[in-house]
């Protein structure tokens, strides 16, 4: 009887273990997935203008982009030492460029309804105590 206890205890403690190790390969997988989708927004936010460094430390200002080759030329240096160069868009490791927030998008079209909403009830609220003033003067 001891030792059937013995197992059962095992066998769950083991069930745990593996249930929260599978939990923390999901949890890792969607949080990368999550950051490389982020860092594709901001790299296919980038426009001429847009202010790069890249992961060798080159800093500059892009010039063109070319969509087909996945490459932008970036302009470095300043006054009359001005160079360009052609770096592969992984090649990013920071700018200035901003993805447009669709997701705050929708959250305010959506948000003025729900502000509408409490509005209305607020004046029927308002009609309600009107007509109860009005049947307490009475």
């Amino acid at each position: 009887m001891v030792n059937l206890l013995a197992n059962a205890t095992n066998i769950v403690f083991i069930c745990v273990i593996a249930a929260l190790l599978i939990a923390f390969l999901v949890w890792s997988f969607v949080s990368n997935k999550k950051k490389q989708k982020n860092f594709n927004d901001t790299i296919n936010a980038i426009k001429p203008g847009s202010k790069v460094k890249t992961i060798g430390g080159v800093c500059g200002e892009v010039v063109e982009i070319d969509d087909e080759e996945n490459t932008f030329v970036l302009k470095t240096g300043t006054g009359d030492c001005v160079s360009y160069l052609k770096f592969d868009k992984q090649a990013i490791y920071q700018t200035d460029a901003k993805p447009e927030p669709a997701a705050e998008v929708k959250k305010a079209e959506v948000a003025p309804a729900a502000a509408e909403a409490p509005s209305e009830e607020k004046t029927e609220e308002a009609e309600e105590a009107e007509e109860k003033k009005d049947s307490d003067k009475e």
